[in-house]
């Protein structure tokens, strides 16, 4: 259509493809969900801002808001101890489509407790090439 010399276009989808959205299954690819090292990778960064701008007083109040133990509370929160490029890399996980996820974030809590930035980097090639970390 045109209509003052603007020019109008659009795509119509098939009514089956909308149906299966509707519905949750996505038309075409299977796309998968986010792997849930991703999931609590930016959740600990969430909490921390949380903290940081004063909208809770500490990772208590969050432990507590979460209904879960201080000690889970502090494994989660130990995952920001990781190297920047380890974060991001954790952040940008491919999807699952099928089976388990790649990572776990137990298989990370050693690799948290490492103090440089180096080491880790090491311990991460090693999880990646499916040695045990020591």
């Amino acid at each position: 259509m045109t209509a003052s010399g603007l020019t109008l276009e659009w795509t119509l989808e098939r009514r089956s493809n909308m149906r299966r959205e509707a519905r949750g299954k996505p038309s075409g690819t299977a796309t998968g969900k986010l792997p849930r090292i991703t999931r609590l990778m930016a959740l600990a960064i969430k909490f921390r801002d949380m903290v940081d701008r004063g909208e809770v007083r500490d990772y208590t109040d969050l432990a507590r808001l979460g209904y879960v133990t201080r000690a889970r509370m502090t494994q989660l929160m130990n995952l920001l101890n990781l190297a920047p490029d380890i974060q991001e890399e954790i952040l940008f996980l491919p999807a699952t489509t099928k089976g388990r996820d790649a990572v776990s974030e137990r298989s990370l809590r050693k690799v948290t407790a490492i103090v440089p930035w180096s080491r880790q980097r090491k311990a991460c090639q090693n999880l990646r090439s499916g040695l045990r970390l020591t």
